[in-house]
């Protein structure tokens, strides 16, 4: 029997019935679970199962293979909403999204007929396959090599580390050097569909200080073979373009994430402040405290209007890693200043396990690492500023 509404019948121009609809299942079903997940950091398995229900693992796919075909921007809101309540569940299909998105941008139309209708409904989950040990923000540094066959195959060597859904998912991005010994480096990587099958295994799951119950893994290939249609775009030597064509919009679904953290620590802090009494007075009635209430909620007002522009830049098919690289940037570090002074609100309280904004103050820092540094996007933001403004 159906727990959770059906988002895939709602209409994507009107974002209300779809809003309220995730109001609702958060308050319902993912509130009430989110702390003792968190503490046993304990993957989330029904919650996966109604997110498959409300459609969020096609949220960004295109309606005509199954997906809801959102905007950015309502996409973005729906992440904020989630993330106030438990940030962690929204990079289970945050990530999933990327490698539909990678098919949908660059594949071929066989590729997206054969893949995207199964992401859409999540009967094949699985994210960006990126980063490796020595290989994090410089993706050209890759050593993961995949080399063409007599028969047409490719046979891939090589480890990735700190991949979301590594463990529990079935099918990835995987980035690769097709020819390492191109010259500029980027023209020698290609990006392949990677399902689970012989030849690739999951190494060990990473214990984090946050972002508890999604699962960060290592992978490893050894003598890991894919036939050639499973090369994103059928062509070689695209794939740095591929796996950075999604960079705007997953600096934004991060920036997201942060907007919720920012936005949920300010709720439990007003919340808490008006509550909590000191000198026969509640503390929102402080000087201290207001001034602190006074900026978290500015910066998370900012926060959100940075996001939603950037998505709505996204959405015009305008180019926006500046707009992008600004709402990740500072949603980010409002989250984290925002889960801190929700700590120091509540004092001792905040310091226990027995209250939410501890959870949310181990969340935080991850979104000011993931996506790009936040020292990479301030570079970026200046790069593409000086760009946009030359001297005259």
């Amino acid at each position: 029997m159906r727990t959770t509404p059906d988002l895939r019948n709602a209409d994507p121009d009107d974002e209300a019935p779809l809003l309220a609809a995730i109001d609702r299942w958060c308050a319902k079903e993912v509130k009430p679970i989110a702390r003792q997940y968190d503490h046993a950091d304990r993957y989330p398995t029904q919650t996966v199962e109604q997110m498959k229900e409300l459609g969020l693992f096609g949220a960004t796919i295109a309606a005509e293979y199954g997906g809801l075909g959102l905007p950015s921007s309502t996409y973005a809101k729906i992440v904020m909403r989630i993330s106030r309540d438990w940030m962690a569940i929204t990079g289970i299909f945050n990530s999933h999204l990327m490698l539909a998105l990678a098919i949908q941008k660059f594949g071929t139309k066989a590729q997206k007929e054969a893949w995207l209708p199964r992401l859409a409904k999540g009967e094949v989950r699985g994210g960006l396959a990126l980063t490796e040990p020595d290989a994090g923000t410089d993706l050209q540094a890759i050593r993961t090599t995949a080399r063409r066959q007599a028969d047409g195959s490719y046979l891939i060597n090589g480890t990735k580390t700190w991949i979301s859904n590594g463990i529990e998912g079935s099918c990835f991005a995987l980035l690769v050097k097709t020819n390492p010994d191109a010259q500029p480096r980027y023209k020698g990587m290609s990006l392949f569909i990677a399902p689970k099958w012989p030849g690739f295994t999951v190494g060990r799951k990473l214990e984090k200080l946050g972002y508890k119950s999604i699962d960060s893994g290592e992978l490893v290939f050894d003598g890991y073979r894919l036939s050639a249609d499973h090369l994103i775009g059928g062509v070689e030597g695209q794939g740095f373009i591929q796996a950075t064509g999604g960079l705007e919009l997953g600096r934004i679904n991060v920036a997201a994430r942060g907007v919720g953290v920012a936005e949920g620590a300010l709720q439990l802090a007003t919340e808490y402040a008006q509550v909590r009494k000191t000198f026969g007075k509640p503390i929102c009635e402080h000087q201290a405290i207001q001034l602190k209430l006074g900026d978290m909620a500015t910066r998370a007002r900012a926060a959100r209007l940075l996001t939603l522009d950037a998505a709505a830049a996204f959405d015009r098919g305008e180019r926006c890693d500046m707009e992008a690289g600004m709402a990740k940037y500072f949603a980010s570090e409002a989250a984290l200043e925002n889960s801190i002074e929700s700590l120091r609100i509540h004092g001792g309280y905040g310091y226990s396990k027995e209250f939410d904004v501890e959870r949310l103050y181990r969340d935080a820092p991850l979104m000011c690492i993931g996506e790009g540094t936040n020292e990479m996007q301030r570079i970026i933001i200046a790069k593409q500023w000086i760009k946009r403004n030359p001297q005259q």
